[in-house]
């Protein structure tokens, strides 16, 4: 990963900063023919910021993929959200699991038994609990096919198995490629960037408000109170992994993953929390997190989520309903420990994107995306990262801002305070004494 890139127009000038630290791989053209020569090698580099300007007004394609493509797997891949708002209650997870093992049913006690486990083999409570900020930067691979369900009868003979727009190559070695900075302050406040192939895409927390930016959308917030972003879970943040876990999950068996034996931790979203992400024309039906872990290690082997959306047509007569199911799984590898505490530095993320329902081909459609994602570096407690570093874009602090303004007039107004009578307000002198009828102002107050 490179974090400058040389100055192409002056030998004598300051390398460029680079705002996501970017793989070598797009410095020397994908194919890694130019060795030694990285300052020819960076005109790939400068060539994709150039497309990736362009691509803003339509023109040019900043990769090998068709810009929906790319788009479709930036949005579901790159920055999606964990189900349930999790913040750092006061008590630390192992403490609330002690006073609720005895009350808890078999499976529930199980579950907060395995995350005790888990917190113990992260690191211990007391090296989880130091950590109150971090910082990873890592590269990630991306490769996406589209598989109809047509093609699924056909047992993927000929458009099955093939990746779509992505470079060729099994194995993971095709796909476009990129880099990622990841910036956390609790799970309350974090912000990602996201840059593969050119197109960069942005998210945060402020704590109050998620928001996600893209070249191709506007800024626009989630719906709902703030969550913790997916990628912090994939091995990054233990103590976010056990506060997920630590409060309605449920043990439901094993299972084994690799040839490693699992315990298998269920959450299901609440009603209450599924109605807030609705809206007139989306409503979710369900969302359910799954975490896998292992028996031996008391680590998080894989974390599976799953949820189901339903979109309402607009049709005069009402018309059908389309329905997408997208299901992630990530697999998690190659734990190392950082300051005490044990961080996944690689992994895969397979995800299936399905629809059904009211389609107009007259049959289902599957997606199929990949990621794999390499850890480079991870810190803890940085200094000098304040709130400033996770304010939201100001277009939406713009509009925040109008519709705060927005309901302070449409707030009513206090009523006017009471007057008391002109017989009681008399003109007192040094020597004299005004007497208040108490009746009187008791008769007001009850009006």
């Amino acid at each position: 990963m490179r974090k400058l890139c040389p100055n192409l127009e002056r030998d004598d000038a300051l390398d460029t900063v680079l705002e996501v630290p970017i793989p070598e791989e797009m410095f020397s053209g994908g194919g890694g023919s130019s060795r030694g020569g990285s300052r020819f090698g960076c005109t790939g580099v400068k060539a994709w910021m150039r497309s990736h300007a362009a691509d803003r007004s339509g023109a040019g394609e900043p990769c090998s993929m068709s810009r929906g493509e790319l788009q479709l797997m930036l949005g579901v891949i790159g920055a999606p959200l964990i189900p349930l708002p999790v913040s750092h209650a006061k008590q630390s997870p192992s403490s609330v699991l002690c006073e609720q093992l005895k009350g808890d049913p078999i499976e529930s006690s199980s579950a907060k038994y395995i995350v005790q486990q888990y917190i113990a083999a992260s690191g211990g409570e007391w090296a989880l609990n130091k950590v109150t900020s971090m910082y990873a930067m890592g590269k990630v691979r991306m490769t996406a096919a589209e598989l109809n369900s047509s093609d699924a009868d056909s047992g993927g003979s000929n458009n099955g198995g093939a990746h779509r727009g992505g470079k060729k190559g099994g194995g993971g070695k095709g796909g476009e490629i990129g880099g990622f900075v990841l910036w956390q302050k609790k799970p309350e406040l974090w912000c990602l960037e996201l840059v593969v192939s050119g197109c960069k895409i942005s998210a945060g927390s402020d704590g109050k408000v998620a928001w996600r930016q893209t070249p191709w959308h506007q800024s626009h917030a989630s719906r709902g109170p703030p969550r913790p972003l997916r990628r912090s879970l994939q091995g990054l943040d233990p103590m976010l992994t056990a506060s997920l876990f630590a409060e309605d999950s449920v043990c439901i068996g094993e299972r084994s993953i690799d040839g490693e034996d699992c315990f298998v931790l269920k959450v299901e979203a609440e009603a209450s929390s599924l109605r807030a992400r609705n809206s007139s024309s989306v409503e979710i039906i369900r969302h359910t997190v799954w975490g896998y872990f292992s028996q031996r290690t008391g680590l998080l082997v894989q974390l599976e989520d799953s949820h189901l959306l339903q979109i309402k047509s607009g049709g005069p007569a009402g018309g059908g309903s389309v329905f997408w199911e997208t299901t992630m799984e990530s697999r998690l590898r190659d734990y190392r420990a950082v300051d005490g505490v044990n961080i996944a530095h690689s992994g895969r993320t397979a995800v299936s994107l399905v629809r059904f329902g009211d389609t107009h081909d007259g049959g289902n459609t599957r997606t199929r995306m990949e990621e794999h994602w390499d850890i480079e570096e991870v810190d803890f407690n940085i200094w000098g990262l304040s709130m400033d570093c996770f304010l939201p874009p100001s277009d939406l602090r713009d509009a925040k801002e109008s519709q705060q303004q927005e309901l302070a007039v449409v707030k009513p107004a206090r009523p006017p305070p009471l007057r008391i009578p002109a017989v009681a307000v008399v003109r007192v002198g040094p020597s004299q004494v005004a007497a208040v009828n108490l009746d009187e102002t008791e008769s007001l107050l009850a009006r």
